[in-house]
């Protein structure tokens, strides 16, 4: 068991204890204003509790706190130390050890299409009742395998499937396309994700409220947040529904959980720009703030995969039907969006981790704003490992999922407190943590009593009554 699991657990009885107790002064927080896209009713409340001029940001700190209560340090390596900690070895790539994965992905697509497809029929199994529940299983199935195939696009994004970039990118449109994603188009906004992990106005993905926006959603004060009654359960698992079932396709076509800081695009295509449907930014489109004029014909491409994945869709569901076509590969597709959105939820969103304002951000520290998992079986073979490594491949996206095992054991030498792993329950610990972490981590805020860099540094805060609690804010004094 990782050391990281037991300071959570002791941090769970901390954190209980804290939950029980009166707020009081000591772990109060400020609510930061900063990189909030427009003002709070009560943001003149907040103005001189962020104000950083004159302030050393490197030497002005304070204790900072996660949601656990667990004190929470800076890291302190560099990149070069992780890179010359992981053997020399890892870091080779195999276009035959790739091309066969990929078989071996298909292949197992193939032979459960073909299983089903022969022996689940009304001559050999006359139930309805049974061949539905068979049917359905298929598509869990087929889902699994499917998302299997996506991570290996994904590893052609990141030129991890083989030393040959001609190869990894024509794999990957193909596999990606297959699947309905825009192959180019995401890689581009993923590797700018990997380039600001953990920066709060330039990440891509899952980019947490800050207090002032979640007070706004909720057109509530700032002050009054820490007041507010529980958020229902059934809130929450309606949220997760439709995160689970939509925000793969809403995050292509609105970039929702995506920053909106379009207007800072170089070359001025984020101008009126916003997240959301019709607004301009989206995965499609070349002239989205997501790209540059350079990527145009990138973009148009990745359309054209998915022009050509339609029109085939479209003419098996003609010749067969829309509910063979549904139950074939619509409903697999939904499990695959499913696990996606499920698999970047969790590697992102967890009661320990942080995230930074732009003063405070570093390449390192948002790389170390991740956390690993484990899903068993399912996660390492037919998933490929990318729940288990999450971490190291943000600090090195090249090395190959079938080496990523051995080098995240070599990073954390160097990274000790500072590596985040939470594999207590296995599998049904993962998904358990989906719930969780939708309960536990519904804003961001900096710690109590941090002034200058610390205050920068902001942590999840939730009004569930679970972990540390907000910060008790005075209502502001109205002017005369």
């Amino acid at each position: 068991m990782s050391s990281s699991v037991v300071n959570r657990r002791a941090a769970r009885q901390q954190a209980d204890t804290m939950d029980s107790a009166p707020s009081t002064a000591s772990n109060s927080m400020a609510a930061s204003p900063n990189g909030t896209p427009r003002q709070s009713p009560s943001s003149s409340s907040l103005s001189s509790l962020d104000s950083t001029d004159g302030i050393d940001l490197r030497k002005v700190n304070g204790k900072m706190v996660d949601t656990y209560g667990n004190e929470f340090k800076l890291p302190d390596f560099t990149i070069k130390e992780i890179r010359d900690a992981i053997p020399a070895h890892c870091y080779q790539r195999s276009a035959a050890r790739g091309l066969g994965y990929v078989a071996r992905d298909i292949a197992s697509l193939a032979t459960v299409f073909y299983l089903f497809h022969n022996y689940v029929t009304p001559e050999n199994i006359p139930s309805t009742l049974v061949r539905g529940a068979l049917w359905a299983l298929y598509t869990v199935v087929q889902g699994l395998f499917a998302t299997g195939l996506w991570v290996l696009a994904h590893e052609c994004g990141h030129q991890s499937f083989s030393p040959s970039k001609t190869l990894n990118d024509t794999m990957g449109w193909i596999c990606h396309s297959a699947l309905l994603v825009p192959y180019f188009s995401w890689k581009i906004s993923h590797g700018k994700h990997h380039k600001a992990t953990g920066h709060l106005e330039r990440d891509m993905v899952f980019v947490p409220k800050t207090r002032e926006q979640y007070a706004s959603k909720l057109g509530s004060y700032v002050h009054e947040i820490s007041e507010l009654a529980e958020e229902t359960p059934i809130v929450t698992a309606s949220t997760l529904i439709a995160q689970q079932l939509g925000g793969w396709l809403y995050y292509l076509t609105a970039n929702i959980t995506g920053h909106d800081k379009h207007e800072r695009q170089p070359e001025g295509r984020g101008k009126g720009k916003q997240n959301g449907l019709f607004r301009g930014v989206n995965h499609f489109n070349p002239s989205s703030p997501l790209y540059e004029a350079k990527d145009e014909k990138l973009i148009l491409l990745s359309d054209l995969g998915l022009a050509i994945t339609l029109s085939v869709l479209c003419t098996i569901g003609a010749k067969y039907g829309m509910a063979n076509l549904t139950v074939w590969y619509i409903l697999p597709y939904l499990w695959v969006n499913h696990w996606l959105v499920a698999i970047t939820f969790l590697q992102h969103t967890d009661p320990s981790l942080p995230h930074y304002e732009p003063e405070a951000w570093t390449y390192t520290r948002g790389a170390a704003a991740t956390i690993d998992r484990e899903f068993g079986f399912v996660g390492r073979h037919l998933l490929h490992g990318i729940i288990e490594t999450h971490v190291l491949h943000h600090y090195v996206s090249t090395i190959p999922f079938y080496n990523a095992d051995e080098a995240s054991e070599a990073i954390k030498k160097v990274m000790g407190e500072h590596y985040r792993s939470d594999v207590e329950g296995g599998s049904i610990g993962f998904l358990k943590s989906i719930w969780k972490s939708a309960r536990w981590c519904q804003w961001v805020e900096p710690s109590a009593g941090t002034e200058g860099e610390a205050k920068a540094v902001l942590f999840y805060r939730n009004r569930n009554g679970h972990g540390v609690p907000p910060q008790k804010l005075q209502a502001p004094v109205a002017q005369l």
